[in-house]
């Protein structure tokens, strides 16, 4: 076993993210929601509201342009996503959320809230707060999808 100290700063990182994916997915599943798996979600968290195109959904979630249409074709007959025209170009499709995507994401907010207060209660109002600030700040250079730094909120790259 390796001692705390010795854990690198990604292991560190995945722990907590772990427990709170496991939370959620525990939540999901007592709301009704237990017909997707953590592959499919991946997939669908990277939906925006006005629908993405299968390639970015790809791209973004760092997987082949297959494995993508196959998680989106289970998303689609499990009734969380469809697929519509593009209305840039018709002939390509975006994947949007369906309604039943949005009531999971709904329940899922939910937890991801009540873990944000647990974890603040543990850390305290500052170093939740630095931890905030540290991560986005890590984000300028890890997320290769985030806005530029003073890009106003909703703008595209």
């Amino acid at each position: 076993m390796v001692a705390e100290s010795e854990l690198n700063t990604g292991v560190l990182l995945f722990l907590p993210y772990r427990a709170l994916e496991n939370r959620i997915f525990a939540a999901l599943a007592d709301a009704g929601f237990d017909d997707f798996t953590p592959a499919q979600a991946r997939v669908m968290q990277r939906i925006g509201p006005d629908g993405t195109r299968l390639t970015e959904l790809a791209e973004q979630a760092q997987i082949t342009k297959q494995t993508a249409g196959f998680l989106v074709d289970q998303l689609e007959k499990t009734g969380y996503v469809t697929r519509v025209p593009d209305p840039t170009d018709k002939r390509a499709r975006l994947v949007r959320g369906a309604a039943k995507a949005w009531a999971a994401k709904e329940v899922a907010d939910g937890v991801v809230a009540e873990v944000e207060k647990e974890w603040e209660a543990h850390l305290g109002k500052r170093r939740m707060k630095q931890l905030r600030e540290a991560l986005t700040l890590l984000r300028e250079i890890t997320d290769p999808w985030a806005e530029p730094a003073g890009s106003p909120a909703g703008s595209t790259r």
